[in-house]
């Protein structure tokens, strides 16, 4: 074989690209390893993360109570499904619906994102027994038959023949729409509290109440999906809980293993009342390792106090970083979205010159910021003053 045959080339990127389906726009630079907020590269650059492989790594890298719980249990029991009970399982489902919403107690631990929205999904369609599913304009729930169904422009990328469900879109923060689209007929609104691939838009207090009273006076189901905006980003618990709004379902996923692969679909009562045993059915959700990850992310989450980190962090980039090229900031915590007077995109390429990564979003001209909860003051300051190098384009 040619010495230029990518498969044995050094460069992973070339590799990767060789071995497997190439549909990932990928960056200029490859990790070999990182802690904190900073990511080494095989170059020997130090960036700093401030977008968390999209909002995953809630404690950064290497935190200390995170990989020593994952080291314990890989070394105790790596994997038993749920054909068994586990105490580390129990554990999970018990902190994670302690620090929920209060209309949330029970837990259906899943894999991903995607599929803690397929199965929240399928459970408002089973609990109410209708066909019809509303979701808001710009939202992004996954690319599985159902949470694609529901993600706003997925016809661009779909690939089914057909949806699984009617589904129709409700304008974001239209009030009235919301009034008079929700109805009888309606099995479920599914919305995300701040919008995390539409560049970090978090949706009016008026319009999320106005889908908790519709749907709760018409008998159909709110779910928030919180997969990006759950676990401390945005400086509570759950983003419902800075609305003062309780779902009937809940999803969670990026930041809920800090790293390890794992989602859960949080109900009500009521809801999981509808299932009994084999209604619903995964191999790996709320596997022991998972399980592990979970209770040691919201172990540090408390312990650490980041709650009370992220709200500061995030009054601090509001306050010094709207300079350079950002205009305004919108969002929540550490899910914002930093509105730019130039192609995101071109922001992000200055910013990695300085070593620090930040993320594009569906909005052309937002760049979002999903830094890991742990981000500290010299952080926004670095990012602060690499902003402050690009000059302002004149209005």
């Amino acid at each position: 074989m040619s010495v230029t045959d990518p498969m044995h080339s050094d460069d992973p990127r070339a590799r990767e690209t060789a071995a497997t389906v190439p549909v990932y726009g990928q960056l200029p630079f490859v990790p070999v390893r990182a802690a904190g907020c900073d990511i080494v590269t095989d170059d020997g650059r130090f960036i700093l993360d401030l977008y968390g492989g999209h909002a995953v790594a809630a404690l950064g890298y290497n935190h200390p109570g995170l990989t020593a719980a994952i080291q314990r249990q890989s070394q105790e029991l790596l994997f038993q499904s749920n054909a068994v009970a586990l105490g580390i399982r129990a554990r999970a489902a018990e902190r994670l619906t302690s620090v929920a919403p209060a209309s949330v107690t029970r837990a259906f631990f899943v894999n991903s994102g995607a599929e803690a929205n397929e199965n929240a999904l399928r459970m408002a369609l089973v609990a109410t027994g209708r066909r019809r599913v509303l979701a808001i304009t710009h939202g992004f729930h996954g690319r599985t038959a159902g949470a694609g169904a529901v993600t706003w422009n997925s016809n661009k990328w779909y690939g089914f023949p057909q949806k699984p469900f009617e589904v129709d879109f409700i304008p974001r923060d239209d009030v009235a729409a919301a009034e008079s689209m929700i109805d009888s007929n309606v099995a479920a609104v599914i919305f995300e509290p701040v919008q995390g691939v539409a560049g970090g838009y978090d949706l009016s207090q008026e319009f999320v109440e106005t889908l908790r009273a519709a749907t709760a006076r018409h008998g159909a189901l709110l779910i928030a999906d919180e997969v990006q905006s759950g676990i401390g980003r945005s400086g509570q618990y759950f983003a419902s809980q800075v609305y003062s709004i309780e779902p009937d379902i809940l999803t969670a996923a990026k930041s809920l293993g800090g790293g390890v692969p794992c989602g859960a679909v949080l109900c009500s009562d009521a809801v999981a009342g509808h299932f009994g045993t084999g209604a619903l059915g995964t191999t790996f959700g709320g596997g022991p390792l998972a399980a592990a990850a979970i209770v040691a992310v919201l172990d540090a989450i408390r312990d650490d106090g980041l709650l009370f980190n992220v709200r500061s962090r995030e009054q601090q980039i509001r306050e010094q970083c709207v300079v350079g090229p950002v205009r305004k900031i919108r969002g929540m915590g550490l899910l914002l979205g930093l509105i730019c007077d130039r192609p995101a995109r071109d922001v992000r390429d200055a910013l990695l010159e300085h070593d620090i990564l930040a993320g594009t979003s569906g909005d052309p001209n937002v760049l979002r910021v999903l830094a890991p909860l742990v981000i500290e003051e010299p952080h926004v300051l670095r990012l602060a003053d690499a902003l402050a190098t690009l000059a302002p384009i004149e209005p």
